[in-house]
């Protein structure tokens, strides 16, 4: 097999970028003739056409959007090479790819994955932020070393991957100073006809419990927000919109960084937190380190 022209995968990584031949050209300082014809014949070695017209510039097909990929990550570590050379490094930083579902809070992904950095080595750690099923997708042809999330893989998703409990908290109900003069009282009293945030469906199951936890004790609250990402419903928070719930674990956190307060806690609501793997037995350093400390990370 005739190894790969990286001169023409540049060319192809500069088109994909600016949208257009004359574009690249432009960015390159060489004519759009030149990076047309090397443009075929990358395509030519591929066996794929790589771009369709879209109006007056180019648009990538499936093919050219895996090329895409590929380029980016065969310049990324170009880059990391001359970094490390720069540094006068005499080992390959070892990469740790992480998926992290977006409704696990960020304070407690920041704990878990903290043993991983402080291990022994050089370590680099890439850290993609979705929803539980892309990033199961990832993990299961190893894009990914590690999947963090609030729950199990859904029972009804086909993917080679295991569960590995790292822990639970319960949760606690927060809200900012201001809204909590406007319903004062004893918790959970104090929260009937308040606004509330909550999880989307999409983003965890604790969306259900939550509201089912509301509908046995007789409080009945108006949603105001609903959202995919933990940080974001926080934020809101912190702004005065609504009561939310978050782990125990991690109220000081929160309380410092929103400037909230914490109304109360919830004994019969916990929150678990999995590292999803696509192996049984875990091999991959960094990935032990973090389910070896879990429970020290989360209680500290």
């Amino acid at each position: 097999m005739k190894r790969l022209n990286y001169k023409h995968l540049q060319y192809f990584h500069a088109v994909a970028e600016e949208g257009s031949v004359f574009a690249a050209a432009r960015r390159l300082n060489v004519t759009p003739q030149t990076i047309s014809g090397q443009l075929r014949l990358l395509e030519d070695q591929l066996g794929n056409q790589l771009f369709a017209k879209a109006g007056r510039g180019l648009e990538l097909t499936d093919a050219g959007r895996v090329v895409l990929d590929y380029s980016r990550e065969m310049f990324r570590l170009g880059d990391e090479l001359q970094e490390v050379m720069h540094q006068g490094a005499t080992e390959r930083p070892l990469e740790f790819r992480v998926g992290i579902v977006d409704a696990l809070p960020k304070s407690i992904a920041h704990r878990l994955l903290s043993p991983a950095l402080s291990g022994p080595g050089r370590m680099r750690i890439v850290c993609h932020e979705e929803q539980m099923s892309v990033l199961l997708g990832e993990l299961a042809v190893h894009r990914l070393d590690l999947v963090l999330a609030d729950s199990p893989i859904p029972s009804g998703m086909n993917v080679r991957c295991f569960n590995h409990l790292l822990g639970r908290s319960t949760m606690a109900c927060f809200a900012a100073p201001a809204l909590r003069e406007q319903f004062p009282g004893d918790f959970p009293q104090c929260l009937k006809d308040a606004p509330l945030l909550l999880p989307t469906d999409n983003a965890s199951g604790l969306r259900t419990e939550q509201l089912s936890w509301l509908n046995r004790i007789g409080i009945p609250m108006r949603i105001s927000g609903e959202f995919d990402d933990s940080a974001l419903m926080q934020a809101f928070g912190g702004e005065g919109h609504g009561f939310f719930f978050a782990p125990l674990a991690i109220r000081d956190e929160i309380c410092r960084q929103h400037d909230l307060l914490c109304v109360g806690e919830v004994t019969e609501l916990t929150q678990e937190f999995y590292a999803i793997s696509a192996e049984r037995k875990i091999s991959h350093h960094a990935v032990k380190l973090i389910t070896d400390r879990a429970t020290d990370t989360l209680l500290s």
